[in-house]
């Protein structure tokens, strides 16, 4: 079995800035009302608010390579969730590439955008790995979040899902007692994304919160009805102050036309290493690492 062809557009290709030519139907046997390809029994496994997820040997885990990564089986439970097979699936911040890996696994077309060419060089080599054994097509773009609506015809989407930057709230040295304790090279380091001003990453929660909705709005008519949007997000501590990043977010999305559905924790305590012990003995802080929300919205069907 040959490997499957990465396909990457740059600034420098033909297509840069052209709508893409990538299916968007379902090619499975479900019923017109069904939602996704779920028997009853995964279904009802995914009704439980609280997921766990392990990671295996494909995942990204190296902070140098990514601040921020998140496991292939989290990617992939949130597409099968929410898409039929043959479906598209768009991930407006890529970074290492995992959402084209799980939609590569599950049959799924997808399209990932990332402003950093390291990023983009990252999915082209994960791309590259993947064993040719489907029609699907995952796509990795070097361009700005802001300019997805030209790649990509409105109400084609059957699900976009992400793990964005979190504002500038990386963009600080570690310096906590955790870091001083593991030798794990991470104490004083800064974990941005990059220093690019159209970053995400190196925004004000403010301002951040702003762009947010700017590209999620423009991302709504793409979007079929009733398609679901999903969000993953930390809370963080910045200051000695509790910074809600997804209560920012929900208001700010609800604002551009997008309907809350579900909250879903994320709960990471199996694959955090070792906990600190922040605040002790005067201040009760609880552990930001060991879980983290996914925000799950849809674009409402039409009246």
């Amino acid at each position: 079995m040959c490997n499957k062809p990465a396909m990457i557009i740059r600034e420098e290709s033909p297509v840069y800035g052209n709508k893409l030519k990538i299916s968007h139907s379902r090619n499975c046997d479900c019923k017109p009302t069904h939602i996704n390809c779920m028997t009853a029994k995964e279904w009802l496994k995914s009704q439980l608010g609280v997921w766990q997820f392990t990671y295996e040997s494909r995942d990204v885990r190296d902070k140098k390579v990514h601040p921020a990564t998140f496991p292939i089986a989290l990617a992939k439970k949130i597409i099968e969730l929410f898409t039929h097979e043959g479906e598209l699936v768009l991930d407006p911040f890529v970074g290492s590439g995992t959402t084209l890996v799980a939609a590569n696994d599950l049959n799924r077309n997808a399209v990932g955008f990332d402003l950093q060419q390291s990023y983009i060089d990252i999915c082209e080599k994960r791309l590259g790995q993947i064993k040719l054994f489907n029609n699907t097509q995952q796509i990795a773009i070097q361009d700005d979040a802001c300019n997805i609506h030209n790649y990509i015809d409105p109400e084609t989407l059957s699900l976009i899902w992400t793990s964005p930057p979190y504002a500038n709230l990386l963009n600080r040295e570690r310096k906590n007692k955790s870091r001083r304790d593991r030798n794990n090279e991470q104490l004083g380091k800064i974990e941005q994304y990059s220093q690019d001003p159209r970053d995400l990453g190196t925004m004000s929660l403010e301002k951040y919160t702003v762009a947010m909705g700017n590209i999620y709005e423009s991302l709504l008519p793409l979007l079929k009805p009733k398609g679901h949007c999903v969000i993953n997000v930390p809370d963080m501590w910045w200051e000695n102050q509790r910074i809600t990043i997804h209560v920012a977010l929900i208001e700010e999305l609800r604002k551009r036309g997008y309907e809350l559905r579900n909250i879903i924790i994320w709960d990471r305590t199996n694959i955090v290493n070792r906990i600190g012990i922040f605040g002790w003995p005067s201040n009760y802080i609880t552990m930001g690492v060991t879980f983290e929300y996914l925000l799950d919205f849809w674009r409402p069907s039409k009246k």
